[in-house]
């Protein structure tokens, strides 16, 4: 075989995607010590990634919007004359850039019809999404491929100014599925609750989450609202400083699990956990036919042993 001196890696998002795939991409790191690495991805995963150190160069036109800048991106793909590609986003939108670079595409490791190492299982789909990555890069060649791994990742969570203990609250989650997020009023509720127990209630996400803080704090006063005001590495280091971590299915809540925090994760019938839930030693789940109907007792019920750090 010959040498693969250029890599392609493509993953788009979402986040909890991203950060399922970091341990993929530290595998074909290893895989190809000597290969430069190129990711495609989207703007709000560059800083993340160029922290990891998996890749030499970091692209961010994955999603190019219009025809013009379809064409430009297949041609900066031609041009770099990549020997393999693994497509980690396995979709219709990556198989097809495989297509667009016929009649002479790279190596591909991926779902596109005529890829050279196909992800050759029909049942992926009913696998977890981290346990499918897996399956597909050893279909590729690569057979160690290690747990998520963010012992790297550095944040500044000390000027949060947190009593601790505290517990982490990710009320959010993708805003084209709101079947995913549990009622924000019973999250309220949660943080009163959780502040009765003298856990002081730390409320996560995006800026898109502010005013679902902000219904949180009216409710439960003691709450510490960080919604929008958090890197990847601040959720990291909170993950590693928390005593316990509440939250929907989404990106927060995968980080949380990578730093080894206890946390309870709330799945409705729109998510499942035996497909997408955060890979971890202390990931503990609750699923109800409505992600609604689970009670604010239920959820208390099931929170798993509060680690004590000093």
């Amino acid at each position: 075989m010959a040498e693969l001196r250029r890599i392609l890696v493509i993953k788009f998002g979402a986040f909890g995607d991203f950060a399922v795939a970091m341990g993929l991409f530290r595998a074909i790191r290893e895989y190809h010590r000597d290969a430069r690495i190129t990711l495609l991805t989207t703007p709000p995963f560059e800083e993340w990634a160029e922290a990891g150190h998996w890749f030499d160069d970091v692209w961010t036109d994955g999603r190019p919007t219009g025809l013009n800048a379809y064409v430009a991106l297949v041609r900066r793909l031609r041009e770099a004359r990549f020997d393999r590609v693994y497509d980690l986003q396995t979709n219709g939108r990556s198989s097809l850039l495989y297509h667009a670079l016929r009649p002479n595409p790279p190596e591909w490791s991926g779902i596109a019809w005529g890829a050279s190492h196909p992800h050759a299982n029909p049942r992926r789909d009913l696998m977890h999404n981290y346990a499918s990555k897996r399956e597909q890069l050893l279909m590729a060649g690569i057979a160690n491929v290690p747990d998520t791994d963010v012992s790297w990742a550095t944040g500044i969570p000390l000027r949060f100014e947190i009593a601790k203990p505290f517990v982490l609250l990710a009320p959010g989650g993708a805003a084209h599925r709101p079947a995913k997020r549990w009622p924000v009023e019973r999250y309220a509720l949660l943080a009163s609750a959780l502040s009765s127990r003298a856990l002081t209630p730390v409320v996560v996400g995006g800026e898109q989450e502010r005013e679902l803080a902000e219904a949180i704090r009216k409710v439960a006063p003691d709450a510490v609202l960080l919604a929008g005001q958090t890197s990847f590495g601040d959720l990291v280091v909170l993950g590693r400083e928390a005593a316990l971590a509440v939250g929907n299915d989404s990106g927060p809540m995968h980080l949380f699990a990578a730093a080894g925090c206890p946390m309870l994760v709330l799945f409705g019938g729109d998510s499942s956990p035996t497909l997408s839930a955060p890979h971890g030693a202390r990931v503990r789940t609750l699923q109800a036919t409505a992600i609604a109907d689970l009670t604010v007792e239920q959820v208390l019920n099931a929170l798993p042993e509060a680690r004590s750090i000093p």
